[in-house]
């Protein structure tokens, strides 16, 4: 995903809607993942904290839940970017009883005032019995 500034936005109204598109607010849903008092448990339920993590500009979560064999130093969130809407298109594997699996995905976004879409298949792995994410396919 494009990067941002993790300051060009901010955290949703604990009782708002999750950017994930989750119907449960923000504070029971990704944020329990971002503050650490949850684990993903299915390489989708990642994939959509990952895109919350962008939608509330948490590197911090990025990083910590990005592979070390693929991990960048740092993840610099470009300003001007709001992560508007994710669209999960297929998934494979990814449950419980897997140790891989895939999410194919649509992330709906507004950078500068300019709607656009990025689509990405990506791959997820265990890593010390987290989800990781370990990069684009």
């Amino acid at each position: 995903m494009p990067r941002r500034s993790a300051r060009s936005q901010s955290r949703p109204a604990p009782a708002s809607s999750c950017p994930c598109g989750a119907a449960a607010p923000y504070r029971d849903c990704c944020g329990r993942l971002h503050r650490g008092e949850a684990a993903a448990t299915t390489a989708e339920a990642l994939m959509r904290s990952r895109f919350s993590a962008f939608s509330v500009g948490d590197a911090d979560y990025l990083l910590r839940t990005w592979h070390p064999s693929t991990r960048p130093e740092r993840v610099d969130l470009g300003r001007g970017t709001r992560w508007t809407r994710l669209e999960i298109l297929e998934t494979t594997g990814g449950s419980a009883i897997h140790t891989e699996g895939t999410v194919r995905f649509r992330a709906h976004y507004v950078d500068h005032g300019t709607p656009g879409e990025m689509e990405e298949h990506s791959r997820f792995v265990r890593h010390a019995g987290a989800w990781t994410y370990a990069g684009a396919i």
